[in-house]
């Protein structure tokens, strides 16, 4: 038996599909404050992902999947820069990890037609930053990300609140992140 509905034909299961469709709308309901927050915290977003990925374009494809997730999620205004920084940091390691498009934008970058000044000095910082970024994806990730957040700009008060700790041990953490990196650059130098 098909039921009217507002002057409309609505045949039976149709008004639970609407409605769970309707359900499905507001979960993914955009928060209002997105646009506020994306304006302000863009920069240093895709700075924090840069100096992870070494790419600008990469950095911001990494700010648009930490703005997707946030627009969709409950984080209080107030501590959204944090939070937005250190997916930033989260999610720019996971793409130097995984390794995704790096290989092949170096690989495409050294046998491009255009000719740098100095091919041995482009080919000494290629190798120089991708052994940083190698290192820097083995570190324990609460120092990569204070690491990176630290060098990133944020001070010692803002990563402490985005990685929840004390603002006195942000100190000893990147310090500590400093020199397991060093550690690790040189444990890889040694044996390559």
């Amino acid at each position: 038996m098909v039921g009217v509905e507002k002057d409309v034909l609505v045949a039976p299961g149709i008004r639970e599909g609407v409605a769970a469709v309707s359900a499905v709308r507001r979960r993914e309901a955009v928060r209002p404050d997105l646009e506020q927050v994306f304006r302000g915290a863009y920069p240093r977003v895709v700075a924090v992902a840069a100096r992870v990925l070494g790419s600008r374009d990469e950095a911001e494809d990494v700010a648009q999947e930490v703005f997707l997730a946030f627009g969709h999620s409950t984080v209080p205004a107030n501590e959204a820069v944090g939070w937005l920084c250190v997916a930033a940091a989260h999610t720019a390691l996971n793409h130097l990890r995984t390794g995704r498009r790096r290989a092949v934008r170096e690989e495409a970058a050294l046998d491009g037609d255009g000719v740098a000044p100095d091919v041995a000095d482009a080919v000494v910082t290629l190798d120089e930053r991708r052994r940083v970024r190698a290192a820097l994806a083995r570190l324990p990730r609460k120092q990569a990300v204070a690491l990176v957040l630290r060098h990133s700009g944020l001070s010692y008060a803002e990563v402490a609140e985005a990685l929840e700790l004390s603002p006195s041990s942000v100190g000893t953490t990147v310090r500590r992140a400093e020199s397991a990196l060093r550690k690790e650059l040189n444990r890889h130098a040694s044996s390559e």
